[in-house]
């Protein structure tokens, strides 16, 4: 009887904790989720300018970044030069991708095939560009800097001839 209560002790024992025990979730799974939680097309906060920092409101931050980089490009391209070059084109689209350690690049984006050839002076006044951008800060993704892209129209200016 003393083996019999000593048995009938120990399954006890061992039914009760696998009871309480808890199945460990698969890591794999649990990051599938997390992933698969996280919308990729957006961003936390779009990348920013040292005058646009002070602005808390998102909105307002990011209006002040893209006023900021459409007239650092105006004014950079000289875009009174391009006239007369282009006169079939009204605006110029320029693709501006900040990376996530800060360096921007500049491209033209949809260019008409008819233009192609001539698209090296605004290509090298890009490139141009590039080299003395002012500092941008990346935009943040769950507290990380990563990469960003947006087109920026420019307005070819006309004057009256």
């Amino acid at each position: 009887m003393n083996k019999l209560t000593l048995f009938v002790f120990l399954s006890i024992v061992m039914t009760s904790c696998q009871w309480t025990a808890k199945k460990l979730p698969d890591e794999n799974r649990l990051l599938k989720e997390e992933i698969d939680k996280i919308d990729w097309t957006k961003v936390d906060s779009y990348p920013s300018v040292e005058q646009c920092d002070s602005l808390f409101d998102e909105t307002e931050r990011k209006k002040c970044f893209f006023e900021f980089i459409t007239q650092n490009l105006q004014e950079e391209l000289s875009l009174d030069t391009l006239i007369g070059r282009f006169e079939q084109l009204d605006t110029l689209k320029v693709l501006v991708t900040v990376q996530a350690d800060s360096r921007i690049q500049l491209e033209l984006y949809s260019f008409p095939d008819s233009l192609k050839t001539q698209t090296m002076t605004i290509d090298s006044l890009l490139k141009a560009k590039e080299r003395n951008f002012p500092v941008v800060q990346p935009a943040i993704k769950r507290g990380l800097p990563v990469k960003s892209q947006f087109l920026v129209p420019l307005i070819l200016n006309r004057q009256p001839h």
